[in-house]
């Protein structure tokens, strides 16, 4: 079900699902596979989101409805568009297939851009049900379909209906404004994408900014090579005591056999690494195949 709208100041901002989206990222490494993911390197096209007022309504939804299919690797998947009155933008009855029903509220016939943007989540829901892949609480399945939507190229959609002002507040999707953007940025990175130019809300590029910096910082974590000074001196300290430092800090040490080892998460697909403490070291990820820079 896409969530729509909000009244104004109702909005959520920041990152209060971020370790549910990094959970997300890493079900999806897991059961696609590094290969499975990379089929995913083109975007969903702005001009199949486009759907005019001259367009006839359930041949324009059909038209949008199918390249979502396509977008998201379902060829022998079929949805079907209806649009009657209700509270939330969209819902999808999920069954054994190859049709899968989606009912769109009745706002969306004056509001057709934003029609890719419910079906985005809807199709994602339909992807994650032909995959088994779910998570056990509602809330976080909610964030495992927005997360998947958005790291397989088809979720900017659903940040740019993102819009807020004095006169509107309308939100799609259940991650906040700036977690898209940092699954956006994740994806991103992966495979050489930016999609600055693509935001048609300017609120919307803004959140997208700020949620690139978050995942820049992902980059940046100890015990990656590419850590900054302060991170560093962070690190070792915590590396001397041998104890896991504050919050935020994603990495663990425990001793071994032959030396101690450091625990810490694989800034691309979230899989844990272990590692000796030894300096300098080059890591292969076993989930995403990324080779990583690390001084531990």
């Amino acid at each position: 079900m896409t969530r729509n709208g909000g009244s104004p100041g109702r909005i959520e901002h920041g990152f209060p699902h971020l370790d549910v989206v990094r959970a997300a990222i890493t079900a999806l490494f897991r059961r696609l596979s590094a290969d499975g993911i990379l089929v995913y390197d083109t975007s969903f096209a702005p001009a199949d989101a486009a759907f005019g007022a001259e367009e006839d309504l359930h041949l324009g939804a059909h038209r949008v409805a199918s390249a979502m299919v396509r977008a998201l690797r379902l060829p022998d998947a079929r949805v079907l568009v209806a649009f009657r009155p209700m509270e939330e933008a969209a819902s999808v009855e999920l069954a054994a297939g190859p049709e899968y029903f989606v009912e769109v509220s009745d706002r969306l016939r004056t509001r057709r851009g934003d029609l890719a943007a419910a079906l985005a989540h809807e199709v994602a829901h339909v992807l994650l049900h032909r995959l088994d892949l779910r998570f056990p609480a509602t809330a976080d399945n909610e964030i495992l379909t927005d997360t998947t939507a958005a790291y397989l190229g088809a979720g900017w959609l659903l940040l740019d209906a993102y819009r807020e002002d004095a006169l509107t507040h309308q939100k799609f999707g259940y991650l906040t404004p700036e977690e898209f953007g940092y699954v956006l940025a994740r994806r991103g990175r992966l495979f050489g994408e930016d999609l600055s130019a693509w935001f048609t809300s300017p609120r919307a590029y803004e959140a997208y900014v700020r949620g690139r910096a978050r995942a820049d910082r992902d980059h940046r974590r100890a015990p990656l090579a590419a850590a900054g000074p302060a991170e560093r001196l962070r690190y070792a300290r915590a590396r001397r005591a041998g104890t896991t430092p504050g919050r935020g800090q994603a990495y663990r040490f425990e001793e071994h056999g032959a030396g101690p080892l450091v625990s810490f998460p694989c800034p691309v697909c979230g899989q844990w690494l272990r590692l000796p403490v030894r300096g300098p070291v080059r890591a292969r990820c076993g989930l995403c195949r990324t080779v990583l820079e690390c001084d531990t």
